[in-house]
C-alpha cells in the first residue's frame, strides 16, 4: 500500500502511560476498525495488550517505528459516546494518566493481554561449579512437572517466598526462560439448544418426521414437546429454539434421544453464546404513595430541573427520599431513557435492588464489583447494544458503563467517602465524575443525604445547584434521642460494664431486646483486638512490610495488617524477651459480637463487616435474617451507617465515638458528624421514636452537641468558619502530593527537593513534605506535599506544572524508583 494512503489508529493502552499511540493499520482491516473498537497491539519488547482505538489518521507519525495492529477482537465498537471524553476528563482532572481510568472503566473480561509464562530451559544443564541451590531446585522440579506457567502461580503452587525474585535470579543464569502468551480472562457463558431441522408449517414434512420415529415412543415424545416449546415461545415473540436442557428435564428424557433425532435430520443441535444476566422479579408498576410533604419535595425537583441542571435533595433520615427516587426514576423511563442510581455500599443494592423491583420488575440491573468478570462483562454487552429504558443499581464503577439514552443520575448518600477510589489511580469521586457524565449525556442529577458535604450544602445554598428540603420523618416519626454517656465519668464511679458496653448501654440495650425490639451496635474497627502485646517487656508486633501494629482475628486464629493484608500467627511466646506473656487488647467488631453474646444470652448476633461480607450474598443474607428478624442484635462497622432500612432497630449504641473524632485530618469532624447522624438515622424508622446512645470520653465536644439537636445547619455554619479561618475546600481545592520510596533516606532527601521545586512554581500554596499517619506501607515509605489551589485555576495547567516537576526529576538517575501520584479532592 503506498505510503501515502496507509490509515494509522491513536489508541490508550490499559497501563499508568500518559497520552495515546499510533499503530499503522493493516490493509486487511481498514475496513474493520473505527473508534471505540477493541484492538490486539503489540507494545514493548513481547507484551501484547487490548487498546481502544480514540482516533484514525492517514497523517503518518514521524521519528520512531511504527508497528502494526495485530487483531480486531469485534465486529462494532464497545465503547459509546460520550465515555471517552469521560475518561479524558477524569485523567485532567485527577492528574493521572488516560491509561488508568480505562483499566478501571473496562472490565477486565474485556482486556485481553499477554501473561508472562515460565518454563524449563531445555538446553541448561547443571554442572558440578554451578549447581541449583535448594530453592531453585523446588522451582525447577514444580515446572518439570507441571510444564509452563505462569509468574504468579510459582510462588502459589510452590509455597517460597519471593518466588518471583528468584526466578529472575534464574532467567539470569539460563536455568529457565520467559514467554508471553495471550490469555483472554472473559470466558461466554454457552448454552446448547435444539430447533427443528424442516418447517413446521409444512405438513408433508411434518408428516415425514413423525413417520421416522414411529417406534420410537421416547424420540416422539421428545418431538412432540418440542414443537409445543416451539409454538408457546412464537406466540410470546421469542426465539425459534429451545434450550436443550429445560426440554430433557420437563420430559425426563436423556441427550442421546435428542441425538438420535438429530441423526435423523429431524431436528438441529447447537450451542448459542447467551447473557448470564438474568431478570429478576416481573414487571408491577405500583408506584408508592406520597405523603403531603414528599408531593411538594417532588414538585419542587421537577420545577428545579427546568432551571438547574444538579439538585440536592436535603432530607433528613427516613424522611422518604427513596420514594422520591422512585417517582422521578418512573418519569425518566417513561421518557424512553435510562436513569443510573449509584449507592456508596455495595450493602445497600440489596434492600433497594427489592424496593425497586417491586415497582420496576426487570427493568432493574445491578452493576458492582462483587459480581465476576464475566458476569460484569455480561452486563456490560446487556447495556451496550440494548438501549431499551432501565435503572442501573450501582456502586462508583457502574458510571463507567456504555450509557445510550441517559436521562436521570440519582446520588444517593452524596456525603460518603466511599464515592472516593484511594488506590490504584485514578483517585476519582464518582459523585463527582457522575456530575460530568450527566452533563455531557444533557441529564439531570439529583444528589440526596440526610448529611450533605460541606462543598455540596455550600453550592446549593450559593446558588450553583438547586436546593430542596424534608425536614420531617415519613409519616411524623420523630428523629430519635441522643442520649451521650461518659465513659471517664462511668469508670470514676466504677459502674459494672461488659468489655466496651457502660453498664446504661447494656441495661437499655436488655430493656429494648425484652420489648421484642433490635439493636445496632457500631464500632468502626473490624477484627477482634487491634493491639497485641507481651505484658513483660511491652513487645508489639508489627507488620514487616508496614508501620503499622497488627490486628488481631480469633476466627482466623491470625494477626492481620489492615494496610496490605499480610498475615502472622500469634506467638504463644513473646519473641523479644521469651516469655508466655502475649496478650491481647482493645476491641473490635468481632470481639463485641462474642461480648454481646454473652451480654445478652438467647438472642441471636449477626456482624456485618468486610470480614463477613467478603462473598457476593453475604451482604443479602445478614440484612435478610436481621430484617426478618432471625436475629436480634447488628454489630458492624460503617456498613450499617450508611442508608439500610429495619424497622424493628428500636436502639443503636455508637460503642467508641471518640475514634470518630480525634483524627488528624480536616475532614475529620465532617466524617464524625455525618457517621454519628447516619448511624442514628437507623433508630425508630417506624411508629415510635428511636434512641442512640453515644459513649465518648469527649461529652463536651462541639460535635456530638449538634448531633444531639440534629442541627444539621448549625454544624455546617460551624464547619465552615473553620474551613474559612484555615482556607480548605470549600474555599480552595486541596491536591496531595505523595512520594513514595523503599529507602527513607532518598525519600527525605527527594521530598524536600520536590517541595522546594513546587514552592518556586506555587509558592505559599505548598505544605510539607510532611509524614502522614502511615509512613510506610507495603514497603514503601511515604512523605506528603500538600497543595491548596485557587478554585478557579485551570486544572490542565495545574496538571502541566506538576508534570513538568514530576519529569525534571525522573531524569535524575538515582530517583528513577521514586513513587510520586496525586491525590485530588482527598476525603
Amino acid at each position: 500500500m503506498p505510503e501515502e494512503t496507509r490509515q494509522y489508529a491513536e489508541v490508550i493502552l490499559p497501563l499508568p502511560l500518559y497520552g495515546t499511540f499510533t499503530y499503522s493499520i493493516p490493509r486487511n482491516l481498514t475496513d474493520k476498525i473505527g473508534i471505540g473498537y477493541r484492538i490486539i497491539v503489540p507494545f514493548g519488547r513481547k507484551k501484547y495488550y487490548t487498546a481502544v482505538v480514540v482516533s484514525l489518521t492517514p497523517v503518518a507519525p514521524r521519528g520512531f517505528e511504527v508497528k502494526d495492529i495485530v487483531s480486531v477482537l469485534d465486529d462494532g465498537p464497545i465503547l459509546r459516546y460520550p465515555q471517552l471524553k469521560l475518561w479524558q476528563w477524569i485523567s485532567e482532572y485527577y492528574l493521572c494518566a488516560t491509561g488508568d481510568v480505562y483499566k478501571a472503566a473496562v472490565p477486565a473480561g474485556l482486556k485481553i493481554e499477554s501473561e508472562t509464562f515460565i518454563e524449563l530451559n531445555p538446553d541448561y544443564e547443571e554442572t558440578v561449579t554451578e549447581r541449583l541451590t535448594e530453592r531453585e531446585a523446588i522451582i525447577a522440579q514444580t515446572l518439570d512437572h507441571n510444564g509452563r506457567m505462569p509468574l504468579g502461580d510459582i510462588e502459589k503452587r510452590t509455597g517460597l517466598q519471593n518466588a518471583e525474585t528468584l526466578t529472575a535470579k534464574m532467567i539470569e543464569k539460563g536455568i529457565v526462560i520467559v514467554s508471553e502468551k495471550l490469555v483472554e480472562r472473559y470466558r461466554s457463558k454457552k448454552e446448547t439448544c435444539l430447533r427443528l431441522a424442516v418447517d413446521r408449517n409444512d405438513d408433508t414434512a411434518m408428516h415425514a418426521a413423525f413417520d421416522a420415529v414411529k417406534g420410537a415412543p421416547k424420540q416422539e415424545k421428545l418431538l412432540i414437546a418440542l414443537i409445543d416449546s416451539l409454538n408457546k415461545r412464537s406466540r410470546n415473540g421469542e426465539c425459534d429454539d429451545v434450550p436443550r436442557a429445560a426440554l430433557l428435564e420437563a420430559t425426563g428424557l436423556s441427550s442421546a434421544i435428542a441425538a438420535a433425532l438429530a441423526s435423523k435430520g429431524i431436528i438441529e443441535i447447537f450451542t448459542r453464546e447467551i447473557n448470564r444476566f438474568r431478570y429478576l422479579g416481573t414487571d408491577i408498576g405500583q408506584l408508592p404513595v406520597l405523603s403531603e410533604a414528599q408531593n411538594k419535595a417532588l414538585d419542587e425537583i421537577h420545577n428545579g430541573f427546568l432551571e438547574k441542571d444538579i439538585i440536592l435533595l436535603h432530607g433528613v433520615t427516613s424522611s422518604g427520599k427513596t420514594e422520591l427516587y422512585i417517582h422521578l426514576i418512573d418519569y425518566v423511563l417513561k421518557k424512553g431513557e435510562q436513569t443510573l442510581f449509584l449507592v456508596p455500599e455495595i450493602a445497600l443494592t440489596t434492600q433497594l435492588t427489592r424496593r425497586l423491583q417491586k415497582v420496576f420488575g426487570n427493568k432493574v440491573i445491578i452493576y458492582h464489583s462483587k459480581f465476576s468478570d464475566n458476569e460484569r462483562v455480561d452486563l456490560w454487552k446487556r447495556i451496550l447494544h440494548d438501549s431499551r429504558p432501565c435503572v442501573i443499581l450501582g456502586a462508583r464503577s457502574s458510571l463507567f458503563l456504555p450509557f445510550s439514552k441517559l436521562g436521570l443520575v440519582i446520588v444517593d448518600e452524596e456525603h460518603e467517602s466511599s464515592y472516593k477510589q484511594f488506590d490504584p489511580a485514578p483517585r476519582y469521586n464518582a459523585r463527582d465524575c457522575a456530575i460530568v457524565l450527566a452533563s455531557m449525556h444533557g441529564a439531570k442529577t439529583l444528589l440526596g443525604s440526610a448529611t450533605p458535604s460541606i462543598e455540596t450544602y455550600y453550592k446549593a445554598l450559593n446558588g450553583r445547584y438547586g436546593l430542596v428540603t424534608l425536614s420531617q420523618r415519613f409519616e411524623g416519626v420523630q428523629l430519635p434521642a441522643i442520649k451521650i454517656i461518659d465513659t471517664v465519668d462511668e469508670r470514676r464511679r466504677q459502674r459494672t460494664a461488659s468489655g466496651p458496653m457502660t453498664a446504661e448501654m447494656g441495661r437499655l440495650s436488655r430493656e429494648a431486646l425484652s420489648r421484642g425490639e433490635q439493636i445496632i451496635l457500631f464500632h468502626n474497627r473490624r477484627g477482634y483486638a487491634p493491639v497485641v502485646t507481651c505484658r513483660q517487656c511491652a513487645y508489639v508486633p508489627k507488620c514487616q512490610n508496614c508501620d503499622v501494629s497488627l490486628t488481631y482475628h480469633k476466627r482466623a486464629g491470625e494477626m492481620v495488617c489492615h494496610y496490605c493484608g499480610a498475615t502472622y500467627k500469634l506467638p504463644s511466646i513473646c519473641p523479644s524477651c521469651k516469655e508466655p506473656a502475649i496478650e491481647v487488647h482493645g476491641y473490635g467488631t468481632e470481639r463485641i459480637e462474642d461480648i454481646a453474646d454473652s451480654a445478652f444470652p438467647n438472642v441471636k448476633i449477626a456482624r456485618m463487616d468486610l470480614d463477613t461480607t467478603r462473598n457476593k450474598d453475604s451482604y443479602e443474607n445478614i440484612i435478610d435474617d436481621f430484617s426478618k428478624g432471625k436475629s436480634q442484635v447488628l454489630v458492624g462497622t460503617q456498613m450499617v451507617t450508611k442508608g439500610l432500612d429495619f424497622d424493628k432497630v428500636s436502639m443503636v449504641g455508637v460503642l467508641n465515638a471518640d475514634t470518630l473524632i480525634n483524627f488528624p485530618d480536616f475532614r475529620a469532624s465532617e466524617r464524625a458528624f455525618n457517621m454519628l447522624e447516619q448511624v442514628a438515622g437507623r433508630a425508630g424508622r417506624r411508629n415510635t421514636r428511636g434512641l442512640v446512645v453515644i459513649q465518648t470520653s469527649q461529652p463536651a465536644h462541639p460535635i456530638l452537641s449538634f448531633v444531639q439537636s440534629h442541627n444539621y445547619k448549625g454544624y455546617y455554619e460551624h464547619e465552615l468558619n473553620e474551613r474559612r479561618r484555615y482556607n480548605y475546600p470549600p474555599y480552595t481545592r486541596v491536591i496531595n502530593v505523595y512520594l513514595k520510596h523503599r529507602d527513607l533516606d532518598r525519600l527525605i532527601e527527594a521530598a524536600a527537593r520536590y517541595g522546594d521545586k513546587l514552592r518556586e512554581m506555587f509558592g505559599n500554596r505548598v505544605f510539607g513534605p510532611d509524614e502522614p499517619h502511615v509512613a510506610r506501607i507495603q514497603s514503601l515509605y511515604i512523605r506528603k506535599i500538600m497543595l491548596k489551589i485557587e478554585i478557579s485555576a485551570s486544572m490542565r495547567k495545574v496538571k502541566d506544572l506538576l508534570r513538568s516537576v514530576y519529569e525534571e526529576f525522573m531524569t535524575d538517575p538515582s530517583l528513577r524508583s521514586l513513587q510520586v501520584y496525586y491525590d485530588v479532592d482527598p476525603m
